[in-house]
């Protein structure tokens, strides 16, 4: 069995492990603040540089499922210092890359550590806590990542701006390596079948493919328009470019307070800590289509937009490690897939869609993606309804409807 921890050592690791994933999050979106500094330094365009971000998406697409069956028997203390050690190795590369491809190396194989990151992350922060409270514990997690796009990008920026952009991805090397080390000293050492969090509470084969079908469109519809949401604010409603920043700051801060709120329902009442970010996502996108010019009403659905996609993202981890058919690391790695199909899927609709259309069509086009996938969770919900709810008992000693391969077949 997994050792016990003292609440304090807990509660520490819980912030280590909020940090790590806020650095891994602000490294995967740094290009996109240093994208006019980066494209003319390595003599690229600058849909070049973006491309460094959709690539890296791709990578975590692709390397999850893997990554986390080749893993999985693999102590957790163990591993997440080696991914820390390959993370600060790749990004200091980052730092010193003198070409284009040497940049993209790099940022491949960060985008690989972070794959591993999100497939374990979820049983090992919760596994250090009683079973009961698993969706309470996401949600304080995902302050960290929810803090990167408000906090991380624009400091990263600033960096930049002020230093270079070497200096930017130097300084997330150092974090990582901080990180990794705190991570180190505070996580127990233990098999990880032993985690408290290896199994799923509620193993649901079909309730977890649905769950990740629901992510997958809700997402895509959400950065449908949140990628290009920088046109849409300066074509369609008409503001300044010097209040991006603080629009985006708006939007950010909110979803902060999204995660906490959502962190009150995802044990109690998973189907509405899932539904309520859908509807609010959906509903509010199609507001900006139709109020779009009106720039007061704008800035209060951007933030709730950004409030709801941040408690989808809290919600659907925490939901994961309740359905989880097998192996908790494999069903969370199902849902990295998942979830950053929806990003490229997302930024490359509405990429599509903008040249010919504009960027005010793409909240319409988000908008009905999320209510679409926010009818798809309710008639599941409504024709599978969740049984009683009975003793919660520690992960390990529950029942598993299937073993590791049906899991993977299922996120497949």
């Amino acid at each position: 069995m997994a050792p016990q921890l003292s609440p304090a050592r807990a509660t520490a690791a819980l912030v280590a492990l909020s940090l790590a994933a806020f650095a891994y999050v602000t490294t995967e979106l740094l290009p996109i603040g240093l994208l006019t500094l980066i494209a003319p330094d390595l003599h690229r365009s600058r849909s070049a540089v973006g491309l460094l971000v959709t690539g890296y998406a791709f990578v975590v697409v692709i390397a999850s499922l893997p990554l986390a069956h080749l893993t999985k028997r693999i102590p957790r203390r163990r591993l997440l210092a080696g991914t820390f050690v390959v993370f600060t190795l790749a990004t200091a590369l980052s730092a010193f890359a003198h070409s284009y491809w040497l940049l993209a190396g790099a940022r491949l194989a960060t985008a690989a550590t972070q794959a591993l990151f999100w497939s374990v992350i979820g049983s090992t922060v919760t596994g250090l806590f009683p079973a009961d409270v698993r969706g309470r514990i996401v949600a304080r997690f995902s302050v960290g990542p929810a803090l990167a796009p408000v906090l991380g990008v624009p400091l990263g920026t600033w960096i930049g701006q002020q230093a270079g952009w070497r200096t930017a991805f130097a300084v997330m090397a150092v974090v990582g390596l901080l990180t990794g080390i705190v991570v180190t000293a505070l996580l127990p050492s233990f098999a990880p079948a032993d985690g408290g969090a290896a199994r799923g509470t509620a193993p649901d084969p079909r309730g977890y493919r649905t769950l990740l079908v629901v992510t997958a469109v809700g997402i895509t519809g959400y950065l449908t328009a949140q990628t290009y949401i920088t046109p849409f604010l300066l074509d369609v409603t008409g503001f300044p470019a010097s209040s991006l920043s603080v629009l985006l700051l708006v939007s950010g801060a909110a979803g902060v307070l999204g995660t906490m709120i959502v962190g009150r329902f995802i044990d109690s009442r998973p189907v509405v800590a899932i539904a309520a970010p859908l509807a609010l996502v959906g509903g509010t996108l199609l507001l900006l289509y139709a109020f779009g010019p009106v720039k007061p009403l704008t800035v209060g659905l951007l933030a709730l937009a950004g409030l709801g996609f941040s408690a989808l993202a809290a919600a659907v981890q925490g939901r994961t490690l309740q359905l989880a058919p097998g192996n908790t690391d494999v069903a969370s790695a199902g849902m990295g897939s998942a979830f950053n199909a929806g990003i490229a899927s997302g930024s490359l609709l509405g990429g599509a869609l903008l040249p010919s259309a504009g960027a005010r069509p793409l909240a319409l086009v988000g908008g009905l993606l999320a209510l679409t996938a926010l009818s798809v969770a309710l008639f599941d919900a409504r024709r599978h309804p969740a049984p009683a709810k009975g003793p919660v008992r520690p992960a390990i000693e529950g029942v598993a409807e299937c073993d590791d391969d049906q899991a993977t077949a299922v996120a497949r």
